[in-house]
C-alpha cells in the first residue's frame, strides 16, 4: 500500500487515500514495461510513479504514470489507474483537466473491469479511440517496442 497524497484540482485540495496492493502491482508492472520499451527511445523520459505535475497555478496532479519529452519536459502521455474507492477524481475531474490541458495521450486503466480506455488528444478535446480488454494488446505508436497483453497487466 502507498501513503496518502494530495492533489490540487482547479484550486481544490484532494487528499487521495492509500492505494491497495493490486493498484500498486499494476502500477509497478506498467512502469517496468514502459521503462523497458524506452531503452531505444531517447526522446522520451518516464517520471517516477505519482510524480508531481504542475498543470496550472491552480492544478497539481500526481498521475500513476507520466511520459514527457526529454528535450522540453512536456507531458505527452498520462496513465491513471482508477481507484475503486476514490474513482470520481480520476474518471471525471482529472480527465477533464487533461482534456483542457491538451494532453496528447491518456490511458484510463480500470482494475474494476480489467480494461484500458485509450484516449487521443484532438483539436476538440480527448477522443476515446478504443477500450482494450482480455487478450488485446496495449500499444503506442510512439513506443514501438511496447506491447502489453491486457490480461497480463491485470494479472495479480
Amino acid at each position: 500500500m502507498s501513503d496518502p497524497y494530495n492533489e490540487i484540482l482547479e484550486g481544490e485540495q484532494f487528499l487521495r487515500q492509500p492505494l491497495g496492493a493490486r493498484h500498486e502491482q499494476i502500477c509497478a508492472f506498467l512502469h517496468q514495461r514502459i521503462a523497458d520499451s524506452l531503452k531505444n527511445v531517447p526522446t522520451t523520459r518516464l517520471l517516477a510513479p505519482r510524480s508531481t505535475v504542475q498543470v496550472s497555478p491552480r492544478t497539481t496532479v500526481r498521475p500513476d504514470l507520466t511520459l514527457v519529452t526529454a528535450e522540453t519536459g512536456k507531458v505527452w502521455l498520462v496513465a491513471e489507474i482508477i481507484n475503486s474507492g476514490d474513482h470520481h477524481a480520476d474518471t471525471v475531474l482529472k480527465k477533464e483537466i487533461y482534456e483542457n490541458w491538451n494532453v496528447p495521450r491518456l490511458w484510463m486503466i480500470d482494475p474494476r473491469y480489467d480494461n484500458v480506455e485509450i484516449y487521443h488528444g484532438t483539436p476538440h478535446g480527448l477522443s476515446l479511440k478504443k477500450i482494450l480488454a482480455n487478450r488485446e494488446k496495449l500499444t503506442e505508436a510512439l513506443l514501438p517496442e511496447l506491447q502489453i497483453e491486457v490480461t497480463e497487466l491485470f494479472r495479480s
